[in-house]
């Protein structure tokens, strides 16, 4: 999506505004009623906002690293990351929480990079399993680290509010690199981490 109505090729607000009247209209609505005049521009706005990780480039937050950390390389680990989605097939809400960890190999990130990195592959369409890998391997590629360990958990709406209308499920992904795939304990204690908030027994 562009921000700009004058790119050759690319969607203008004014069409995605009356793509957003079509289906009202197609729902059985009246798009010109009072309620409903504004409401193609507030939801292409929204859209904006839903979507605006196809304008931004995950590595670039991760590019700025510190070397002075005292020769620290143990676990780093950042939990409870929320985040709002849309998954691709009914283009419907997934909402839920993504733990991130990684071995440093001499350098490491501001966490709230790591936040970011979430947030961008996020605010895209979705299938979790993808997103899942997607942060892994994006976090592998740039930092290059001893290993990289990524667990998803998220509600999906298009399994909550439609289909089997199963409310309270939770679908859980993982994707392990590295140190995190190899050795079970790296593995085991990373989870105890996202489960207690401390790598005690």
């Amino acid at each position: 999506m562009s921000h700009s109505d004058d790119n050759p090729g690319k969607v203008t607000q004014a069409q995605a505004e009356d793509a957003v009247r079509v289906l009202l209209e197609w729902a059985g609505e009246d798009p010109t009623r009072e309620g409903l005049l504004d409401t193609p521009k507030r939801v292409a706005k929204a859209y904006r906002d839903w979507f605006s990780g196809y304008q931004m480039d995950p590595r670039e937050y991760l590019a700025r690293t510190f070397e002075e950390v005292a020769g620290y390389d143990e676990m780093i680990v950042l939990r409870d990351i929320e985040f709002e989605s849309h998954c691709e097939h009914h283009m419907a809400p997934i909402i839920g929480r993504a733990h991130v960890g990684y071995l440093p190999d001499g350098k490491v990130v501001g966490i709230s990079k790591l936040a970011r990195v979430v947030d961008v592959y996020a605010r895209r369409f979705q299938v979790q399993e993808k997103m899942t890998a997607q942060i892994a391997q994006c976090i592998q590629d740039v930092l290059q680290p001893r290993g990289v360990a990524v667990v998803v958990g998220g509600a999906h709406a298009c399994m909550t509010t439609r289909g089997v209308h199963k409310r309270g499920v939770i679908m859980v992904t993982s994707k392990m690199l590295g140190t995190f795939h190899d050795d079970a304990r790296t593995r085991a204690e990373f989870l105890r981490f996202i489960e207690t908030g401390h790598g005690k027994r």
